[in-house]
């Protein structure tokens, strides 16, 4: 059996260390082959999929803007307005993701990813929202190929959303 050298058994162990998940796997997992699923015309067909399984959306990135909305109940309104905005978009299936950025000192503020056929179409859906109106924030256009699957999302997402607890009568 010939040796290792300490150069390789180093990088070994590096790679070992570095994703222990891999070095935790049970030999029986590992050597179980995993069904592929089956396909699913009629899915693809609801999802918009093309024979790669994508379809194209519009990535809208929404930056910090010019002015931005004091604090105060104006404020507020603007907020509730823009979360209703997604709703309404999202319930017409064409908002599919939406979400903001943590921290990011570039000024990157949130995420929209629409399924539409155009960049105008969603240049007209973002200017609808109160955070583009008021100036809070502007939108950047980025034409996107990806799985068609991300259209299950919002209904995905209604199901981790628990409910609310009903309003307490006065």
């Amino acid at each position: 059996m010939k040796r290792l050298s300490a150069h390789t058994h180093a990088a070994l162990l590096a790679v070992a260390f570095a994703i222990p998940s891999l070095t935790a796997l049970p030999a029986v997992a590992a050597a179980t082959p995993v069904a592929a699923p089956a396909y699913d015309a009629a899915l693809a067909r609801r999802t918009g999929a093309d024979e790669h399984g994508m379809r194209p959306y519009v990535l809208v990135v929404l930056k910090t803007g010019p002015r931005r909305m004091p604090d105060g109940e104006a404020r507020n309104a603007m907020f509730a307005g823009h979360f209703a905005n997604m709703e309404r978009l999202a319930e017409q299936g064409k908002l599919v993701l939406a979400g903001p950025f943590m921290k990011d000192p570039a000024g990157w503020r949130g995420l929209f990813v629409f399924a539409v056929a155009d960049l105008e179409e969603a240049r007209r859906l973002t200017e609808s929202d109160p955070v583009i109106v008021s100036g809070e924030m502007v939108a950047e256009y980025h034409p996107w190929y990806g799985s068609a699957a991300n259209m299950l999302v919002p209904e995905l997402h209604k199901q981790l959303v628990p409910p609310s607890p009903p309003a307490s009568s006065p």
